[in-house]
């Protein structure tokens, strides 16, 4: 069922975006007088799931989810129709309107992606605030994941700043960035009361780009918060709401400490104390470890033991605060593909480049209307960027030969446009296939 969920928020997403911005193209092509003969969510080689004549336009929905498109008479796109090409230029096509009108109907999808995306930012500030935990609230520090203790770091350790900046709330999206994207090499810690400067390995740095998860969480006491059903604690009667106070006999104040005791004893008997709420005395319960080092116990996340803040934003404060937020982790991607591009710095395209698998990955496992609409955001602005791309067969490609054609002041010579959209097709056919295929490769490799 996880799945089905994952999946349905992602074609809701695909289906938002690649709509609204193949009508980018659309409104405008529609006031300059074009005709747009087909308006199509998602692609339909051989047959239509569904389609209908509206006018001059039919409307449909394709089967292959790969993105969408308007074709628009008079204009060399992916269609490639070349008889009608062949003839006379009509005043309603594409082709005999002014260089600056096809401009606009080229660009009008990558403008309503980033509007969309920028509006979809802010309106989600302006309902929910932005809520965060203050870096002077987590009195318990940080519990590292392998990764973490790998660089340097330690459960219990408070971090200070990542390079020159200081850190004032609890963001490891914003350190991760910082490592990966920004070749930040030191993070500070307060560790037992001294400040430290822990280096990190451009070997472990670049494993953060791949893992693409916080290294490190802010350290909890252990309150079950969950049971797993058919898991060894189920069947031993631990509860929700117990809290976990030692195991094997160690006292312990913190999952992850429970956790690495657990690990460590695979398909053996521990011995879990705990405190069940409304009893006077601990109480001792036996439980076999699964093969690999688990028992079944969900611990309640920080925002149970910590305060968190909150801050709010009146509705015009909300567009420059959303702006920033998108801009930001645009930005950060923009980077990450000069480096992939490159082959500098911490991203590597055999670790960090993906498809569909990767996108779908974003969406949590239940649905969250909020996650969903700040993922779909994010995917608003990569889609922005990456159509703007000047790659023949993009609209950043179509928008140069354009650009080409205001500067010299004649149109670019027909052939020379369908030979660039043959040689676009051919390189995005290969990325989308490379991309994919790492994420089967690593799918298959267990990651």
């Amino acid at each position: 069922m996880e799945y089905v969920i994952i999946a349905l928020q992602f074609i809701l997403s695909l289906s938002i975006l690649v709509t609204l911005h193949e009508f980018g193209h659309f409104l405008p092509a529609k006031w300059f007088g074009m005709r747009v003969e087909k308006f199509y969510l998602f692609f339909n080689p051989w047959f239509s799931v569904f389609k209908v004549k509206r006018g001059e336009t039919e409307w449909g929905l394709g089967w292959l989810p790969l993105g969408g498109y308007v074709k628009i008479a008079g204009m060399i796109d992916e269609s490639m129709d070349k008889e009608q090409m062949k003839q006379e230029p009509q005043e309603w096509e594409f082709r005999a309107k002014p260089a600056w009108q096809r401009l606009i109907v080229m660009l009008g999808g990558v403008t309503v992606n980033f509007l969309l995306g920028f509006f979809i930012y802010a309106m989600l500030l302006f309902f929910n605030g932005e809520q965060f935990l203050p870096s002077e609230n987590m009195k318990n520090g940080i519990a590292v994941d392998p990764i973490g203790a790998e660089m340097g770091l330690k459960n219990g350790d408070q971090i200070v700043a990542v390079g020159d900046k200081k850190i004032v709330k609890y963001d490891p999206g914003f350190i991760m960035k910082a490592i990966v994207i920004d070749l930040v090499s030191t993070v500070t810690v307060k560790r037992n009361g001294e400040t430290l400067k822990v280096n990190v390995p451009d070997s472990v740095a670049s494993k953060l780009a791949s893992i693409k998860r916080p290294f490190f969480t802010p350290r909890v006491p252990f309150v079950v918060a969950e049971v797993r059903k058919d898991m060894p604690a189920a069947k031993a009667g631990i509860q929700e709401g117990d809290s976990i106070i030692a195991c094997n006999g160690m006292e312990m104040a913190f999952f992850d400490e429970f956790q690495k005791e657990v690990s460590r004893n695979k398909e053996k008997e521990v011995s879990i104390t705990l405190i069940r709420k409304g009893a006077a005395e601990p109480k001792n319960i036996t439980v076999k470890t699964t093969a690999d080092g688990t028992v079944g116990l969900v611990p309640y996340d920080f925002d149970r033991f910590y305060e968190l803040k909150t801050t709010h934003y009146s509705f015009f404060g909300a567009f420059p605060a959303g702006f920033q937020k998108g801009w930001s982790g645009l930005v950060a991607n923009i980077k990450a593909l000069g480096q992939l591009v490159t082959g500098s710095g911490r991203v590597k395209a055999s670790e960090s480049l993906g498809g569909f698998i990767s996108i779908s990955k974003l969406f949590p496992s239940t649905w969250q209307w909020d996650r969903f609409w700040a993922i779909t955001a994010f995917l608003s602005l990569l889609l922005g960027f990456m159509n703007l791309l000047p790659i023949p067969a993009l609209d950043g490609g179509h928008a140069v030969f354009l650009l080409i054609e205001i500067v010299i002041r004649r149109p670019v010579p027909q052939k020379v446009l369908e030979y660039a959209q043959i040689v676009g097709f051919v390189l995005l056919l290969a990325l989308l296939l490379f991309a994919n295929g790492m994420d089967v490769f690593r799918w298959f490799k267990g990651g």
